[in-house]
């Protein structure tokens, strides 16, 4: 009977070993976060990324507000948008005009109104042409929700004021409304938006409208808007074809800055 080799036995014996050691680590479960989902389990959240989600406090400053109803001569409007990191996400209208020829209108603007406050982040948005009623009520009840938003950003106490690029705090923007101006066409009304001392956007509220009002209104205001933005004051010029707008416009703006504190 041959005796074993004492050499081969450690080698028989070693590659035992290894096997063994293999298959236990072929039994280990994977800690890869990419394997667990491969699997079909999500890795688990950490309570700060759970928080944030869900709009704690890791969130930044935002939420869902909804616009007052403006009335229309085809029907009620009111917006809603959700603001997330002191920018609009979303913009939609919860009341729009129905029914008869006001279906196609309100199929037809809204969504390009909802698509332009996202983009330019502002009421000064274009009316769409074919349905200036629901616009003009579209772009009342945005600048009401963008209001309200302010306000309640302003309130929270851990809100921070923004800094500019030297370091300064920059002051808490703040919109106001100026006094209704009647003129010899109908009443004009304007509000602006005034941060750090200066005027940031201005826009009339009410116009004269019906008739040949509507080409001057649409005419003047955008430019008078562009004026008191330029100027920050009440200080700009009329425009020509549209004197009794343009006066009334000035008015009602110099009461805003008025009530701004100049």
């Amino acid at each position: 009977m041959r005796k074993s080799h004492p050499v081969r036995r450690v080698v028989l014996a070693t590659a035992a070993t290894v096997s063994g050691v293999v298959l236990m680590l072929s039994l280990k479960p994977s800690s890869d976060p990419a394997s667990a989902q491969a699997g079909g389990t999500l890795p688990q959240q950490t309570a700060a990324a759970q928080e944030s989600a869900q709009g704690g406090a890791g969130a930044a400053a935002g939420g869902t507000v909804t616009g007052d109803v403006v009335q229309t001569q085809y029907g009620p409007v009111q917006v809603r948008i959700t603001v997330s990191g002191n920018k609009i996400t979303k913009s939609e209208a919860v009341q729009a005009p129905k029914g008869g020829e006001s279906d196609a209108k309100t199929a037809l603007s809204v969504p390009k109104l909802n698509q332009a406050v996202v983009t330019k982040q502002s009421p000064q948005i274009d009316t769409v042409s074919g349905a200036t009623y629901t616009s003009e009520g579209y772009k009342k009840s945005l600048q009401s929700a963008i209001d309200k938003a302010n306000a309640a950003s302003q309130a929270q106490p851990s809100a921070q004021p923004s800094q500019t690029a030297g370091g300064s705090a920059e002051a808490a923007a703040k919109t106001v409304t100026g006094a209704v101006s009647q003129t010899q066409y109908g009443p004009v009304q304007v509000r602006i938006t005034v941060s750090g001392g200066k005027v940031t956007n201005a826009e009339a509220v009410q116009a004269p409208k019906g008739g040949t009002s509507d080409q001057k209104t649409a005419l003047s205001i955008p430019k008078l808007n562009q004026e008191a933005v330029a100027a920050g004051s009440a200080d700009i010029d009329s425009v020509s074809g549209a004197t009794y707008t343009s006066e009334g416009y000035k008015k009602s703006l110099q009461s805003a800055l008025d009530q701004a504190g100049g």
